[in-house]
């Protein structure tokens, strides 16, 4: 079973403290002196970029006046490494996201999403990054792949998703016609699964608001949790927390996803994409 990411936990530990010195009535600037840290320590800190100590945590509780067991959990919590740490994976910031969601939206445009992979699809794709580091980084990244799929049938850690793919994604032979048209198959089987959802955006449909760039919009279950916005691109990746930015991109995924083609025929024209591939 997958983890808690440790640094979600960092950003839910990073909350917490501010709320509970806001609580307090104190400024930034009080508290840091208190706390005999400078300001921008302390911002760091309630920004989530720097971890917050459990002897750190103890003071400010000393500090604000209160007790919070669940503070010191979170302290505990957000120095653990991340599951996907023991593949010799660095990642770039996606994963331990997706790790809390409860759901992701994503709209892939030139590829399959990593989530409904085969693993030779995957594979091919890993050993043509330029930045691979060898033939034991491709497996270690395959590995981490195929087991937040895992999520998708888990009934203990649930992940549900809705995807839309752009025809051209279908067209594109990644590792060749056999691992496409294997690819294509594995589709018209996962799709069959309750926590997924797919929709092929046509040729036909022309230009979209879609093309001006893939993304993900991921979704977590606690209110208090912002849902993110998650872009990817070469060298790296940025996501997006403000709430009106993320939700203009669920909005722009809501409309993709009426003028993508129905389950039924989404389904058809994958079959027929692999059917081309004989």
């Amino acid at each position: 079973m997958v983890r808690t990411s440790p640094t979600f936990r960092r950003r839910r530990l990073a909350r917490r403290i501010r709320y509970l010195r806001e609580r307090a009535g104190l400024t930034q600037e009080h508290a840091a002196c208190e706390l005999d840290m400078s300001t921008s320590a302390l911002s760091r800190k309630e920004n989530g970029d720097v971890i917050t100590s459990v002897h750190e945590a103890r003071s400010m509780m000393d500090l604000y006046d209160i007790r919070d067991p669940e503070l010191l959990d979170l302290a505990r919590a957000a120095r653990e490494r991340g599951w996907w740490r023991a593949y010799g994976v660095e990642d770039r910031g996606y994963v331990d996201l997706e790790t809390e969601a409860c759901a992701v939206q994503e709209l892939s445009l030139m590829y399959i999403p990593g989530l409904l992979q085969t693993e030779e699809y995957m594979r091919a794709i890993f050993e043509s990054d330029s930045f691979s580091s060898g033939s034991q980084s491709v497996e270690n990244d395959v590995s981490v792949r195929l087991i937040r799929q895992h999520r998708l049938t888990d009934p203990e850690h649930p992940l549900e998703l809705n995807a839309l793919v752009d025809q051209a994604a279908l067209e594109r032979a990644i590792g060749g016609p056999q691992v496409m048209r294997d690819q294509l198959r594995h589709l018209l089987e996962v799709v069959q699964l309750d926590r997924v959802e797919l929709r092929i955006l046509p040729k036909s449909t022309g230009w979209h608001l879609g093309l001006e760039g893939a993304f993900i919009v991921l979704d977590f279950p606690e209110p208090e949790d912002n849902d993110v916005l998650f872009v990817s691109h070469p060298v790296g990746s940025v996501h997006v927390e403000k709430a009106r930015e993320v939700q203009q991109a669920r909005v722009v995924f809501e409309r993709l996803f009426a003028q993508a083609l129905p389950a039924e025929q989404s389904m058809r024209l994958i079959e027929r994409a692999a059917a081309e591939l004989q």
